[in-house]
Protein backbone atom coordinates (compact mmCIF):
# COMPACT_ATOMS: atom_id res chain seq x y z
CA UNK A 1 0.00 0.00 0.00
CA UNK A 2 1.46 3.05 -0.98
CA UNK A 3 2.64 5.74 1.83
CA UNK A 4 0.95 9.25 2.08
CA UNK A 5 1.86 12.64 1.81
CA UNK A 6 0.02 15.18 2.60
CA UNK A 7 -3.21 13.24 2.78
CA UNK A 8 -2.42 11.60 -0.99
CA UNK A 9 -0.84 8.58 -1.98
CA UNK A 10 2.69 8.59 -3.38
CA UNK A 11 1.17 7.78 -6.29
CA UNK A 12 -0.99 10.60 -6.81
CA UNK A 13 1.83 13.11 -6.01
CA UNK A 14 4.33 11.06 -8.67
CA UNK A 15 1.51 11.77 -11.14
CA UNK A 16 1.27 15.18 -10.32
CA UNK A 17 4.49 16.20 -10.66
CA UNK A 18 4.71 14.51 -14.11
CA UNK A 19 1.78 16.37 -15.06
CA UNK A 20 3.48 19.74 -13.74
CA UNK A 21 6.74 18.63 -15.16
CA UNK A 22 4.73 18.14 -18.60
CA UNK A 23 3.09 21.23 -18.21
CA UNK A 24 6.13 23.41 -17.62
CA UNK A 25 7.79 21.85 -20.25
CA UNK A 26 4.94 23.05 -22.79
CA UNK A 27 5.22 26.43 -21.27
CA UNK A 28 8.74 26.85 -21.96
CA UNK A 29 8.17 26.05 -25.54
CA UNK A 30 5.25 28.35 -25.83
CA UNK A 31 7.52 31.05 -23.92
CA UNK A 32 10.73 30.55 -26.43
CA UNK A 33 8.35 30.73 -29.77
CA UNK A 34 5.92 33.37 -28.04
CA UNK A 35 8.02 36.32 -30.21
CA UNK A 36 7.69 35.10 -33.91
CA UNK A 37 10.38 36.10 -36.11
CA UNK A 38 10.43 37.49 -39.46
CA UNK A 39 11.88 36.69 -42.91
CA UNK A 40 15.56 38.32 -42.03
CA UNK A 41 15.81 36.36 -39.12
CA UNK A 42 14.49 33.21 -40.55
CA UNK A 43 17.08 33.56 -43.23
CA UNK A 44 20.00 34.14 -41.07
CA UNK A 45 18.64 31.15 -38.74
CA UNK A 46 18.57 29.11 -42.04
CA UNK A 47 22.17 30.12 -43.05
CA UNK A 48 23.52 29.43 -39.14
CA UNK A 49 21.75 25.50 -39.74
CA UNK A 50 23.57 25.39 -42.67
CA UNK A 51 27.02 26.34 -41.53
CA UNK A 52 26.69 24.04 -38.64
CA UNK A 53 26.15 26.20 -35.91
CA UNK A 54 23.38 26.45 -33.14
CA UNK A 55 22.12 30.04 -33.14
CA UNK A 56 20.20 31.64 -30.15
CA UNK A 57 16.72 30.37 -29.78
CA UNK A 58 13.48 32.88 -30.69
CA UNK A 59 13.08 33.33 -27.15
CA UNK A 60 16.56 33.74 -26.13
CA UNK A 61 16.79 36.53 -29.23
CA UNK A 62 13.72 38.15 -28.08
CA UNK A 63 15.21 38.21 -24.23
CA UNK A 64 18.36 39.76 -26.05
CA UNK A 65 16.10 42.52 -27.37
CA UNK A 66 14.20 43.19 -24.36
CA UNK A 67 17.32 43.28 -21.95
CA UNK A 68 19.00 46.03 -24.80
CA UNK A 69 15.61 48.04 -25.41
CA UNK A 70 14.76 48.07 -21.82
CA UNK A 71 18.86 49.60 -21.18
CA UNK A 72 18.45 51.87 -23.92
CA UNK A 73 21.62 50.35 -24.86
CA UNK A 74 23.67 52.39 -26.98
CA UNK A 75 27.17 50.38 -27.10
CA UNK A 76 26.93 46.53 -27.02
CA UNK A 77 29.65 44.21 -27.31
CA UNK A 78 28.79 40.47 -29.29
CA UNK A 79 31.31 37.58 -28.95
CA UNK A 80 30.30 35.22 -31.14
CA UNK A 81 28.87 36.86 -34.43
CA UNK A 82 28.13 33.70 -35.79
CA UNK A 83 25.26 34.75 -38.85
CA UNK A 84 23.76 37.09 -37.23
CA UNK A 85 20.54 35.82 -35.58
CA UNK A 86 21.68 37.54 -32.13
CA UNK A 87 22.81 40.46 -33.27
CA UNK A 88 19.42 41.52 -35.21
CA UNK A 89 17.47 41.06 -32.34
CA UNK A 90 20.41 43.09 -29.87
CA UNK A 91 19.81 45.81 -32.85
CA UNK A 92 16.53 46.12 -32.63
CA UNK A 93 16.75 46.53 -28.89
CA UNK A 94 19.02 48.97 -29.10
CA UNK A 95 18.83 52.72 -29.42
CA UNK A 96 18.52 53.73 -33.26
CA UNK A 97 21.90 55.73 -33.24
CA UNK A 98 23.73 52.56 -31.27
CA UNK A 99 26.55 50.73 -32.75
CA UNK A 100 26.99 46.54 -32.00
CA UNK A 101 30.60 45.61 -31.50
CA UNK A 102 30.85 41.94 -32.58
CA UNK A 103 34.15 39.32 -32.23
CA UNK A 104 34.28 36.12 -34.28
CA UNK A 105 36.92 34.24 -35.24
CA UNK A 106 35.69 33.45 -38.69
CA UNK A 107 35.00 36.30 -40.99
CA UNK A 108 33.22 34.22 -43.65
CA UNK A 109 30.81 33.93 -41.19
CA UNK A 110 31.10 38.07 -40.06
CA UNK A 111 30.37 38.61 -43.66
CA UNK A 112 27.13 36.17 -43.48
CA UNK A 113 26.21 38.26 -40.48
CA UNK A 114 26.88 41.53 -42.09
CA UNK A 115 24.52 40.56 -45.04
CA UNK A 116 21.59 39.59 -42.48
CA UNK A 117 21.73 42.87 -40.61
CA UNK A 118 21.69 44.47 -44.36
CA UNK A 119 18.28 42.46 -44.76
CA UNK A 120 16.90 42.96 -42.04
CA UNK A 121 17.23 47.00 -42.76
CA UNK A 122 20.14 48.37 -40.60
CA UNK A 123 22.38 51.01 -41.72
CA UNK A 124 26.60 49.66 -42.58
CA UNK A 125 27.34 52.04 -39.75
CA UNK A 126 24.78 50.22 -36.86
CA UNK A 127 27.38 47.64 -36.70
CA UNK A 128 31.42 47.26 -36.18
CA UNK A 129 32.95 43.51 -37.05
CA UNK A 130 35.94 42.70 -35.26
CA UNK A 131 37.27 39.42 -36.44
CA UNK A 132 39.43 37.27 -34.30
CA UNK A 133 39.94 35.26 -30.61
CA UNK A 134 37.55 37.25 -28.44
CA UNK A 135 40.77 37.23 -25.36
CA UNK A 136 42.85 39.06 -27.55
CA UNK A 137 40.13 41.98 -29.33
CA UNK A 138 38.45 42.68 -25.36
CA UNK A 139 41.55 44.05 -23.46
CA UNK A 140 41.77 46.72 -26.55
CA UNK A 141 38.32 47.82 -25.70
CA UNK A 142 37.24 50.90 -23.49
CA UNK A 143 36.23 50.49 -20.04
CA UNK A 144 32.91 51.21 -18.77
CA UNK A 145 31.79 52.23 -22.23
CA UNK A 146 29.10 49.33 -23.12
CA UNK A 147 25.44 49.03 -22.28
CA UNK A 148 25.60 45.51 -22.57
CA UNK A 149 27.88 42.58 -23.33
CA UNK A 150 26.74 39.10 -24.43
CA UNK A 151 28.63 36.06 -25.04
CA UNK A 152 28.22 33.41 -26.81
CA UNK A 153 31.79 31.84 -27.61
CA UNK A 154 34.16 29.05 -26.49
CA UNK A 155 32.11 28.16 -23.09
CA UNK A 156 35.37 27.61 -21.59
CA UNK A 157 36.72 30.89 -21.64
CA UNK A 158 33.39 32.27 -20.09
CA UNK A 159 35.17 33.23 -16.28
CA UNK A 160 37.52 35.24 -18.67
CA UNK A 161 34.59 37.03 -20.44
CA UNK A 162 33.15 37.68 -17.09
CA UNK A 163 36.15 39.75 -15.84
CA UNK A 164 36.50 41.42 -19.15
CA UNK A 165 32.77 42.32 -19.59
CA UNK A 166 32.43 43.78 -15.99
CA UNK A 167 35.47 46.03 -17.04
CA UNK A 168 33.95 47.31 -20.17
CA UNK A 169 30.18 47.67 -18.84
CA UNK A 170 29.23 50.75 -17.34
CA UNK A 171 27.60 50.56 -13.87
CA UNK A 172 24.11 49.37 -14.83
CA UNK A 173 25.18 47.72 -17.59
CA UNK A 174 24.23 43.82 -18.31
CA UNK A 175 26.39 41.07 -18.99
CA UNK A 176 24.63 37.82 -20.46
CA UNK A 177 26.20 34.47 -20.90
CA UNK A 178 24.31 31.69 -23.76
CA UNK A 179 24.02 28.30 -22.99
CA UNK A 180 24.37 28.79 -19.23
CA UNK A 181 22.79 24.97 -19.14
CA UNK A 182 25.29 22.97 -21.68
CA UNK A 183 22.31 20.95 -22.42
CA UNK A 184 21.20 20.02 -19.10
CA UNK A 185 24.99 18.77 -18.47
CA UNK A 186 25.75 22.05 -16.46
CA UNK A 187 22.96 20.95 -13.94
CA UNK A 188 23.90 17.26 -13.35
CA UNK A 189 27.20 16.36 -11.48
CA UNK A 190 27.67 13.46 -12.71
CA UNK A 191 29.07 14.88 -15.71
CA UNK A 192 32.45 16.14 -14.81
CA UNK A 193 33.90 17.10 -18.61
CA UNK A 194 35.45 20.56 -18.36
CA UNK A 195 32.70 22.84 -20.37
CA UNK A 196 30.50 21.98 -17.50
CA UNK A 197 32.66 22.17 -15.07
CA UNK A 198 33.67 25.53 -16.42
CA UNK A 199 30.43 26.68 -16.69
CA UNK A 200 29.11 25.24 -13.22
CA UNK A 201 32.15 27.75 -11.69
CA UNK A 202 30.47 30.30 -13.88
CA UNK A 203 27.12 30.05 -12.31
CA UNK A 204 28.75 30.37 -8.57
CA UNK A 205 30.93 33.21 -10.04
CA UNK A 206 27.62 35.40 -11.18
CA UNK A 207 25.53 34.02 -8.10
CA UNK A 208 27.75 34.83 -5.07
CA UNK A 209 29.67 37.97 -6.93
CA UNK A 210 28.58 41.30 -4.94
CA UNK A 211 29.21 43.29 -7.84
CA UNK A 212 26.54 42.07 -9.77
CA UNK A 213 22.57 41.32 -9.23
CA UNK A 214 22.27 37.79 -11.45
CA UNK A 215 19.11 36.40 -12.61
CA UNK A 216 19.05 32.63 -14.61
CA UNK A 217 16.64 32.83 -17.50
CA UNK A 218 15.53 29.22 -18.15
CA UNK A 219 15.23 30.19 -22.14
CA UNK A 220 16.63 27.46 -24.64
CA UNK A 221 19.72 26.45 -23.53
CA UNK A 222 20.01 28.60 -20.39
CA UNK A 223 20.43 32.49 -20.59
CA UNK A 224 22.50 33.52 -17.40
CA UNK A 225 22.57 37.21 -17.01
CA UNK A 226 23.87 39.80 -14.44
CA UNK A 227 23.67 43.71 -14.02
CA UNK A 228 26.71 45.37 -12.89
CA UNK A 229 26.09 47.09 -9.62
CA UNK A 230 27.56 50.73 -9.46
Amino acid sequence: MPHTVNGQSSGTVGYEERAITGNRQASWAFADAFVAEDDALIRARARSHASGLRPVSPGTGAALRLLAAAGNAKYVVEIGTGTGVSGIHLLRGMRPDGVLTTVDTEPDRQQLARGAYREAGFAANRSRFIPGAALDVLPRLTDGAYDLVFCDGDRLEYLDYLDESLRLLRPGGVVCFEGAFAQGRALDAAHQDPESLTLRELLRAVRDSPRVAPVLLPTDDGLLCAVRRP
